[in-house]
Order: structure tokens, then sequence, then C-alpha cells
């Protein structure tokens, strides 16, 4: 297929690759990149665009995953299980359920590829368990030169560490096996708590919980916690209502309009802020995990995100509200911040150190450029590890700083892929 256009979710970046394909098995990904070597085109497997940089951009061949999707096999004993790279996560979980297993931690939207996720370090928060990358136990991966290889810590280890978030870069992922483990109850309690309390107690709130997570709403002292623990039951989710009229009205269709407002009067900001920020109020509840983890997200975006060493997250989150006090900036949409412990993966942002994440979000049209630019010079200035599918400005010179193992990483790559068949504009950016 020719002269298609693909974009990302956000429309942050659009791409119209000489060619289209959409393989549906392992060997139809090795015919496709060897066609693409014999026409000197470079190449790049898309997910669902939910990466806001240009990572997946080419103007080669654009390989679609819709087709290569679909559990292989699992295997309850070992705990573990595989997956074609297309599958969406969603289906994943769902097909997961189905024997009894379930992901240890997820993120908190669930429709993009899994490959995709895993290879842009997609995490969610957790005491103990870490980002989608740290749970992948092997990988088959079609190399540049049309080799297959099963990669694992114990077969390929450097490939293995090297690639598992490895953008794309060291070859085309068509399968990853995930550690699983048997099917999980979330008891969700959601809390309103003004920001200097979260900040004094934060030791304690991450330390007594599974998994905690909190929103800040900008110029206000206001956030919304979540505090979600594994439970032995029995289930007690949301009733339909209200489930519709939590996540559907109110955080969907409600907030669509709520910032359309505010794009066009960003005067208006601060009050509308104030008026959420209050109107919240705790709710709990008890679901299979994906369904807690998981949320749906209707209202389109841009976004930010780094990783800090998580000593630093109380004076980070203080200067960042000062920041947006001094009255230089509007901003609707709240500040996210999760955690993780420290992770083995080379090129994972929480590799070798327990980390903060802090997501900072501006609706779709809006200028957020001095925003982000602001708030990356208040993250870098920690050490801070940008999200590689999140917006940033940070290239080799700044990255190999912060990731002890991106030289032994790139050290793969020449070995790999010497001739950079699955290299794009971004990848000469972070990777030199």
């Amino acid at each position: 297929m020719t002269d298609v256009m693909w974009n990302t979710w956000a429309d942050t970046y659009q791409a119209r690759p000489r060619r289209t394909t959409a393989p549906g098995s392992t060997e139809e990904v090795v015919s496709a990149v060897a066609e693409a070597a014999a026409e000197g085109l470079r190449v790049r497997m898309v997910g669902t665009g939910h990466s806001f940089t240009d990572v997946a951009i080419t103007d080669g061949l654009l390989l679609s995953p819709t087709s290569l999707t679909g559990l292989r096999s699992v295997d309850p004993v070992a705990g573990t299980a595989t997956v074609a790279a297309g599958t969406p996560l969603c289906d994943f979980n769902d097909a997961l359920a189905e024997h009894g297993l379930a992901l240890a931690n997820m993120g908190d939207i669930a429709v993009q590829t899994v490959s995709g996720a895993v290879q842009t370090g997609t995490h969610g928060t957790g005491r103990d368990a870490g980002g989608l990358a740290s749970q992948v136990v092997g990988m088959e991966l079609v190399l540049a030169d049309g080799s297959v290889v099963e990669c694992s810590a114990e077969h390929e280890p450097d490939l293995f560490h090297a690639a598992r978030v490895g953008l794309g870069a060291f070859g085309v992922v068509t399968a990853l096996t995930f550690a699983v483990r048997p099917a999980f109850l979330l008891r969700a309690h959601e809390e309103p708590m003004p920001l200097d309390e979260v900040l004094e107690r934060l030791p304690e709130l991450r330390a007594d919980n599974d998994h905690f997570e909190f929103f800040w709403f900008p110029h206000t002292g206001n956030t919304n916690t979540k505090r979600n623990n594994v439970s032995e039951g029995p289930a007690r989710p949301l009733s339909p209502f209200k489930a519709w009229l939590d996540d559907d009205f109110l955080s969907n269709r409600l907030f669509e309009r709520v910032n359309r407002v505010c794009r066009r009067f960003p005067a208006t900001v601060p009050t509308v802020n104030q008026i959420s920020s209050r109107a919240l109020s705790a709710r709990s509840y008890t679901d299979v995990s994906h369904k807690v983890f998981a949320s749906v997200r209707e209202v389109r975006f841009v976004e930010m995100e780094y990783a800090i060493p998580v000593e630093h997250t109380a004076d980070v989150l203080r200067e960042a509200r000062s920041i947006v006090d001094r009255g230089e900036h509007r901003v609707s949409f709240p500040v996210e911040v999760r955690f993780s412990p420290a992770d083995d993966v080379w090129l994972s942002t929480a590799h070798g150190r327990e980390s903060a994440y802090v997501a900072v979000h501006m609706y779709q049209g809006t200028p957020y450029r001095d925003y982000f630019a602001d708030l990356e010079a208040l993250f870098t200035s920690v050490g801070g590890r940008p999200h590689w599918g999140k917006l940033h400005t940070r290239d080799r010179s700044y990255l190999e700083r912060v990731h002890p193992r991106l030289g032994d990483a790139l050290a793969v790559r020449d070995r790999v892929d010497p001739h950079r068949r699955f290299g794009n504009a971004y990848l000469d950016r972070v990777f030199g």
C-alpha cells in the first residue's frame, strides 16, 4: 500500500511512508524487511500512535501491527504468556483473564499494542511491581539481516537487556513473553487531599499501598489521591450508573467541554481548577485488576513526562507549583505523579533507581511549549529521564549522562543494525 498518511493519537507528528504493509506473521515481517533492504528503505513498526514523539515516524516502510495479534501460548505452571506484538493490551488482559491470569502491573490506559507500550517504557505505579518491560522475560525479534532471534536473560542477554525498551531500534519485535500471575482483585480508594499533606505523608503513602498515585490540580493546592491494594474480595465494582457518571460523563464528556472553554478563555483556568478539584469526593470499589489499573481517556492532549529520583519528588512538586503560581501559564490538566521500583532494563527510565514519574499535560490545541520548557528545566536539574514516547527536547549528550547503560545498548545496536535499517530522525537525535 502506498501514499497513506499515518499520524499520532495527539496529531503531534504525521508520517507519509513510501509503503505500508500489515504482516500477519513473523515470516511476513522477515519478507517485508528483506524487500525494504532491497529498495534501500528504512523500516519502522508503529502501534496505535499513543507516543507523542516521532519515535515511530518513517518515510520508508511502515509496518502496521493490525494483523500481528493474538495470544500464542500460556504456561500457568511457569507463570508465562507469549503474545503477538500487535495485540492491544486490553485484548491481552481479556485473554489472560480467560486463563485465570493477569499482569502484575500496567499503565492507566490499555489501548496500546503490547510491543509499542513495552518498547517506549510504558509503566503504571507500584511499590513492588515495575513497568511493563520489567515483566517481559522473553522476546522474538526480526533483525536487520532478516534473521529471527529469540532472546532472554539466558539467551542473547545483551540484546534482551538493550531491546526490551528498545524504541524499535534493535529489530522488529514480533512476540513478547511476559511473566504473569494468578488473576487478582484490587480495592481502589480515591480521595481528595491537600497537596502539602500528600507531600508531607509521601513516604507513608508509598510504603503502605501496593499502588499509589496522585493528581495535582495546577493553580490550586488540591490533589486527588489513588490507592490500589490487592484484595481478597469480594468484588464490589462501581454500579453501571456510577461508572458512567464518573468515568464517562465527568471525566471525558464534561472534561472535554471544560477544556474547550479554558482553551478559548485562558483566564478562567484557575477558577475552573478550583471548582473542579473541590467537586471531587472520595469513592471506593473492588474489581479485577486490569479494570482498576486502566481507564478510558477520550480527551486529546499533549504530554511530557520525566522519571526523577524519588527522593526529589516533594521538592520538585513544590517548585512546579511555584512555576505555575508565577502566572505565566494557564494549565487546565492535572499533573499526574506515579512511582516505580528500580529495574534492570538498560534503557528503562527506572533503571537502577527508585523513581517518581511526573507527567504534565496540555489540552490539544493549547500552547504548551513554554510550560513544558519550564518544567523540563526543573526535571533535568535533578537528573530526570524523559519518557521515550512523550515530548521532550533531550539528545544523546544529555541522555548518556542519565542512562548509565546507554553506551552498552548502542554497542548492541551497532552489532545488530550497523546500517540503521530501523533508524529514523528521532533515533538520530536521542542515540546520536
